[in-house]
């Protein structure tokens, strides 16, 4: 029997396309900057000072209104201490006196009031009191600063990156199946064949 079906296969075709893994290192930078404070000397001198305080001694020689006031209390105090103590020993006297005897206790009263001071008396100087010196030293200081370089360093120190693998797939030609018929025409009714050569085809039948 003759084979009248040809029966053809195509394959697929397609492309791999492998892409393997990899590191790929980005290298850094390195930046300086540098920067200057400027140095100096610095020289602070102060002459000696000398302080003095005369109020002691002006108001021993003019004093104030305030020690005027004190000095006049404590006379009048001092004062009135004395003729009490001259009026307590007079009234002593008198007391004692006899009769006919008041003529004489009189005059020895007087002549008590009327005595000379006797006693030390006190040498004196005006003014009483000297100033009051105070003083404060020299002073001398020296203040010496170097340039300084500021040194500021930044440094990247870069980055590894990870490129993961791949596979690419590119397909080419899918698969196919053709099925061809080889065969002769086949007429119906069969005794047709031998009419029918393929030249003319009636289009009307």
């Amino acid at each position: 029997m003759e084979q009248l079906l040809q029966i053809t296969t195509i394959p697929i075709s397609y492309e791999l396309k492998v892409n393997h893994a990899s590191l790929e290192r980005h290298n850094g930078s390195a930046e300086v900057e540098i920067s200057r404070n400027k140095g100096g000397m610095q020289i602070r001198s102060r002459p000696i000072q000398i302080k003095l305080d005369t109020y002691e001694a002006r108001n021993s020689v003019v004093p104030t209104t305030k020690t005027s006031i004190y000095q006049a209390a404590q006379k009048g105090q001092n004062a009135a201490y004395q003729a009490s103590a001259q009026y307590a020993s007079e009234g002593k006297l008198m007391l004692q006196t006899k009769i006919g005897e008041g003529a004489e206790t009189i005059d020895q009263i007087l002549a008590n009031r009327t005595a000379p001071p006797t006693g030390d008396f006190e040498l004196g100087f005006t003014p009483k009191a000297g100033p009051e010196i105070d003083w404060e030293p020299a002073s001398l200081s020296i203040e010496y600063e170097m340039d300084k370089l500021n040194f500021d360093l930044r440094v990247d120190q870069g980055r590894v990156e990870f490129i993961p693998g791949s596979i690419e797939m590119t397909i080419n030609q899918y698969p196919e199946v053709n099925i061809e018929y080889v065969g002769d025409p086949i007429y119906v009714p069969p005794s047709a064949v031998a009419r029918f050569t393929g030249e003319h085809i009636d289009v009307e039948a």
